[in-house]
């Protein structure tokens, strides 16, 4: 079992507000603050959701996605991933518009596949929209995490995969407990990671109160985990965390009990294949290059 484990922080989503916990991060500035912050506690990745500065409800703007893609390159060499996800776009330049993160050049981004009802929501994901999202992900060379509710999800990327327009080693994200998703559970757990194409890497999360218990399992199993108020705001029952770091350094000290050591940025992007920061395409308007590795 690979010692080394990938903690990913995904510090906003578009879920909580700060009516539900005060820490939840809306401005640029306070997501890339969060991300470091949380780098500093242990994550080699953030994943990056972004939010109206003044209101924060969920936001899917090129222009703050790339605030907060230059702020967090300014201070720190962890892996940014910016959501491609589209369940709360509408309007006919919907899938467009997802591409746009990509365009930014960041290291990974976000890969829905498979349409469902999420929640309240329905999550549109059509074929064509896999198709041209990996085909933008592989000219700008930005890595995919294969985010997966389902298990038919697994099998569209498995078939991308064999048509060489993922290239190895996959990452998955098992997405653990999103209403009429999968649902958390040690059983659904087992079967998802026995579903993954064999070099692939994998992480998993767990929704609300299924993220101990699905992180801490995950580590059993060798695979990285994933935490931050995208996913939960309570760091235990009914106690609110009080920052995504802490959420952070709690699941490094898990990993540690449990024999696994944390992952730096630097190692997580030789395991993903992942190009060190200073061979980083600049962004739109600019991006950074400095050396890092």
């Amino acid at each position: 079992m690979e010692k080394k484990i990938i903690i990913t922080v995904a510090v906003t989503g578009s879920f909580p507000t700060k009516e539900m916990n005060p820490a939840v991060p809306y401005t640029p500035k306070e997501i890339a603050d969060a991300a470091v912050e949380s780098a500093g506690a242990g994550a080699a990745i953030a994943h990056i959701h972004v939010r109206d500065p003044k209101t924060g409800a969920p936001e899917f703007k090129k222009a703050l996605f790339k605030e907060v893609l230059d702020r967090i390159r300014d201070r720190s060499d962890m892996i940014v991933n910016l959501t491609t996800s589209g369940l709360r776009l509408k309007g006919p330049r919907m899938m467009a518009q997802r591409l746009e993160p990509i365009q930014l050049k960041p290291d990974m981004c976000s890969l829905d596949l498979g349409s469902m009802n999420f929640s309240d929501m329905v999550f549109n994901n059509p074929p064509q929209w896999s198709q041209e999202a990996v085909q933008c992900m592989r000219e700008n060379r930005v890595k995919p995490e294969i985010e997966v509710f389902e298990a038919g999800h697994i099998s569209q990327a498995k078939d991308l995969v064999q048509k060489g327009l993922i290239d190895v080693p996959p990452y998955f994200q098992l997405c653990m407990g999103v209403k009429w998703g999968i649902e958390a559970s040690p059983e659904n757990l087992l079967f998802m990671k026995r579903e993954l194409p064999g070099d692939a890497l994998w992480s998993v999360l767990g929704t609300g109160k299924n993220q101990i218990p699905m992180i801490v399992m995950g580590m059993l199993l060798g695979g990285n985990v994933r935490v931050g108020f995208e996913d939960n705001i309570f760091i235990k029952k009914d106690v609110l965390a009080k920052n995504n770091a802490q959420m952070v350094a709690w699941a490094a000290d898990q990993a540690e009990r449990l024999g696994r050591t944390v992952a730096t940025p630097g190692e997580a992007r030789q395991l993903l294949g992942i190009r060190a920061l200073n061979e980083t395409v600049c962004s739109d308007g600019g991006g950074h290059g400095k050396e890092v590795l």
